[in-house]
C-alpha cells in the first residue's frame, strides 16, 4: 500500500557528496556520520549508500549494534564512547572503535579482559566544554591510555564550537589549541566536521567527520548545499487529501490564526508535525504542489497541513506536496521555521517511509 508521505532518498546523491567531501578534504580519511538514524535519512540504508567511506560514527551504542546486526563490516566509531563494563566487552567482540573522553571510560579500559585491542580516539576539549579531557587533563590521559593492552592505535579527536560561523576566530583557536598538542606525537587526528570541511582546510587532519553535508545541506546559515555543490539526498513529499473552499473572512486550522481575504481554495495535505515538520513553520512558508510553490495557510497540526492552492487550478486529490527536497531546500524551510536543517531533518518520525532511488 502506498503511503500518503515518504521520504525518498537518492543514493546516487550521498553517494556524489561523500565523492565532494573527498574532493574538498583530498587524501583524508573519511568517517560519515550517520548518527540520528542518519539525520533522519534511514540509517541502514545510508550505511549500505555510503560503502566508501573509511569509517562510519555513531552517538549511540544500539546504533552501532544495529550496523553490525544488518551485516555492515566497516569500521564503527562510537562517537559518545561506552559506559559499562558489559558495552566494553561486546564493543570489543563487534569491533567498534572508542572514543574517550572521560576517566570512568579509561578506567574500563584498564580494567578490561579482551584479547581484542581496541582503536581508541581520546578526545581534548579545546573549547566546546561537551566531552572531552581538558588541555592540562591530556597529557595524563593520553599517558595511561598508551600502557594498555586493550589499546591498539590512538587517534586524537576534537569538536568545534562555531565552525558554521565563517571566518569565526574561535574555530582558529581551537586549531592553535589542538595543533600545540597533537605536535610531534605521530597520532592520527580529527577535527573537521561538515563546517571545517568546507571553511577551515588547516583543520582537515588525516580524518574528516562529515555529517550535514553528506545529505545534501549547507552547516551555514543563509547557505544551500548547492552552493557547496552538493546535492540534497532527501525528498519529503506528501499528498493532497483534501480540498476546501473557503468564504472571504472564515479561518483555516486550529487557533483561526489564518483568514481568508478572498474566496480561497485550500489543498489539506497529509502532513504535520507527528511526521516532523515543525509547529513553529508559520503562515506563508512554502509548500511545492504540482511542481508551484504555495503558501501554507493556518498552523501546523498533527497529521495536517492546509496550503492556498486558490491560484492553482490543476491542483487535485492526490496532487504530490513537496514539503523540502531539490526543489525546495530544506535550509529555507528551516529559516521559515526559525531553526536549523539538523532539527527538520532529524525530526523526520518512523510513521514516514523511507524509499532509495
Amino acid at each position: 500500500m502506498n503511503s500518503l508521505i515518504r521520504a525518498e532518498v537518492s543514493a546516487a546523491a550521498l553517494r556524489g557528496n561523500l565523492a565532494r567531501v573527498r574532493e574538498v578534504a583530498p587524501g583524508r580519511r573519511v568517517m560519515a556520520v550517520i548518527k540520528a538514524n542518519a539525520y533522519g535519512h534511514g540509517l541502514i540504508t545510508v550505511a549500505q549508500c555510503l560503502d566508501g567511506a573509511d569509517a562510519f560514527g555513531v552517538a549511540r551504542f544500539e546504533e552501532a549494534v544495529a550496523l553490525r546486526d544488518a551485516g555492515i563490516r566497516t569500521p564503527i566509531v562510537l562517537l559518545e564512547g561506552v559506559f559499562t563494563a558489559e558495552q566494553l566487552a561486546l564493543a570489543a567482540q563487534l569491533r567498534f572503535d572508542v572514543v574517550v573522553h572521560e576517566t570512568e571510560q579509561l578506567e574500563l579500559l584498564e580494567h578490561a579482559d579482551t584479547a581484542q585491542p581496541f582503536v581508541t580516539w581520546l578526545k581534548v576539549d579545546t573549547g566546546m566544554n561537551r566531552l572531552g579531557f581538558r588541555m592540562d587533563q591530556f597529557e595524563g590521559a593520553l599517558t595511561r591510555l598508551s600502557s594498555l593492552n586493550a589499546v591498539q592505535e590512538i587517534r586524537l579527536v576534537t569538536h568545534f564550537a562555531c565552525a558554521d560561523e565563517r571566518g569565526s576566530p574561535m574555530t582558529g583557536e581551537q586549531i592553535a589549541r589542538f595543533n600545540r598538542l597533537a605536535h610531534g606525537r605521530q597520532l592520527a587526528t580529527s577535527l573537521a566536521n561538515s563546517a571545517a570541511i568546507f571553511s577551515a582546510p588547516d583543520a582537515h587532519g588525516e580524518w574528516v567527520r562529515p555529517g550535514l553535508a553528506l545529505y545534501g545541506v549547507a552547516p551555514f546559515a543563509g547557505e544551500t548545499g548547492a552552493g557547496l555543490g552538493l546535492a540534497p539526498a532527501m525528498r519529503l513529499v506528501s499528498t493532497v487529501i483534501s480540498l476546501r473552499e473557503v468564504p472571504v473572512g472564515e479561518t483555516v486550522g486550529y487557533g483561526a490564526h489564518w483568514r481568508a481575504t478572498r474566496k480561497s481554495r485550500i489543498a489539506i495535505v497529509a502532513a504535520g508535525y507527528g511526521d516532523g515538520l515543525l509547529r513553529s513553520l508559520p503562515p506563508g512558508s512554502p509548500v511545492i504542489i504540482n511542481g508551484r510553490a504555495f503558501p501554507l495557510a493556518g498552523r501546523v497540526s498533527m497529521d495536517m497541513i492546509g496550503v492556498d492552492v486558490t491560484d492553482g487550478v490543476e491542483i487535485g486529490i492526490g496532487s504530490p506536496a513537496v514539503l523540502w527536497g531539490p526543489e525546495l531546500p530544506v535550509e529555507t524551510v528551516a529559516q521559515a521555521a526559525g531553526t536549523i536543517p539538523y532539527e527538520l531533518l532529524c525530526a523526520v518520525s518512523q510513521r514516514v517511509p523511507i524509499s532509495v532511488g
